[in-house]
């Protein structure tokens, strides 16, 4: 191993359900410990913590754990540690523990994001939702046009697609249908119904051309990731997985919106950080809060030109469990829950160590992508089992 390498070591993750009653300090805590327990380290040795955005008190739903009470909760001693919003996204925070370990300032990093939006929305008495006299910060390039949810500005990038390079409902379709019936061989995942064709078209309209089955689903849960040093690597008894690339931007929040989402100058990027190319990968794991977004990282990462995205997945056979570039195998966001970017990683790396069961890729994945973000921001891992 290069001492100037950084892996995922152990991943771990809670119980994923819609108005939990634990807490979600004891979600997270969970998450820890099946996190060192497949590693096989303690937390004597965690010396770095890494969340995303950290503990946001006016949005305790969104992000009710900060690292500062993590690490108080679990008595650890860090040399390093980070959470903020004002990142490339959320697998950021692990762009972050990754740098920490190349540069000495930590051995092993426990990287985290806890969500608990369905359980704070019911109930409001314990997690109230501020309200606001006025509009201000990056808001004030969205309120104004009512659209006060991604879902809207997703929904223009989409909807560019549709019009200037036929992107069809049906077409569309194949990423919400992909995701739910992975969904249904992951048992931790939050949706266990089918989806179909004649389901998904008639379903409600939420921000054209996305319907309901195009958007996640608040959720509660807690995913873990451990980062290691290279050089620390021995001291662990699971499969490392190497990350061999990242990359990361940041587009404007204005209103003024760019013609291609951040996804697309990141994309690009990972391939100039690696040999690897796209050929090279046996999985991906792509963001899908909305499920335009996995059609654009399709095209941002070159496994398809822009706006060929549609084409590239007509049908679903391509992205499927058994297809040549099997997509989102925990069942992405949209079938799984929303885990808000961590889920991509822990999956990959269940997918490069073969423990996926029902849902396992077949023959012998090596290399996965994992990414989180849409709209003006993004973060790609380029993970490798080698």
């Amino acid at each position: 191993m290069h001492a100037n390498d950084a892996f995922i070591t152990g991943i771990g993750q809670s119980e994923i359900g819609r108005k939990l009653e634990r807490h979600p300090l004891l979600l997270t805590l969970d998450a820890v410990k099946e996190a060192l327990g497949e590693s096989g380290l303690t937390i004597d040795q965690i010396d770095g913590v890494s969340t995303y955005p950290g503990r946001t008190p006016g949005l305790l739903g969104f992000s009710p754990i900060g690292a500062d009470e993590l690490i108080d909760a679990l008595g650890m001693k860090v040399t390093w540690y980070a959470g903020g919003g004002e990142i490339s996204s959320q697998l950021g925070a692990v762009v972050a523990a990754a740098a920490a370990v190349r540069t000495g300032l930590a051995r092993h990093v426990i990287c985290y994001r806890t969500v608990y939006e369905a359980a704070a929305m019911a109930r409001p008495e314990e997690y109230p939702v501020p309200r606001r006299d006025r509009v201000d910060s990056y808001s004030q390039w969205f309120a104004p046009f009512n659209a006060i949810s991604a879902v809207n500005w997703t929904a223009q990038y989409a909807m560019a697609h549709v019009k200037n390079y036929g992107l069809t409902r049906e077409q569309l379709a194949q990423i919400a249908l992909t995701g739910r019936a992975n969904a249904m061989l992951n048992p931790r995942a939050l949706v266990q119904e089918p989806l179909t064709m004649e389901e998904y078209l008639s379903a409600r309209m939420i921000s054209s051309p996305l319907c309901l089955y195009d958007c996640d689903r608040y959720s509660d849960a807690s995913t873990v990731l451990i980062v290691s040093a290279g050089e620390a690597v021995d001291e662990v008894s699971c499969t490392p997985v190497r990350i061999a690339a990242m990359a990361g931007s940041v587009e404007r929040h204005s209103w003024d919106q760019a013609e291609w989402m951040a996804c697309y100058p990141t994309g690009a990027d990972l391939w100039t950080k690696t040999d690897y190319t796209p050929a090279d990968v046996d999985t991906v794991q792509l963001y899908d809060g909305f499920s335009f977004q996995a059609i654009a990282w399709l095209e941002g990462l070159g496994f398809c030109a822009p706006g060929e995205g549609g084409q590239f997945i007509e049908g679903g056979q391509r992205i499927a469990l058994d297809g040549e570039l099997p997509l989102n195998t925990f069942g992405g966001q949209l079938g799984a829950g929303r885990l808000h970017g961590f889920g991509f990683a822990h999956e990959a790396v269940v997918q490069l160590r073969g423990q996926g069961g029902a849902r396992q890729v077949p023959g012998d994945p090596r290399v996965a992508v994992a990414t989180s973000g849409g709209g003006p921001l993004a973060t790609a891992l380029l993970l490798a089992r080698d």
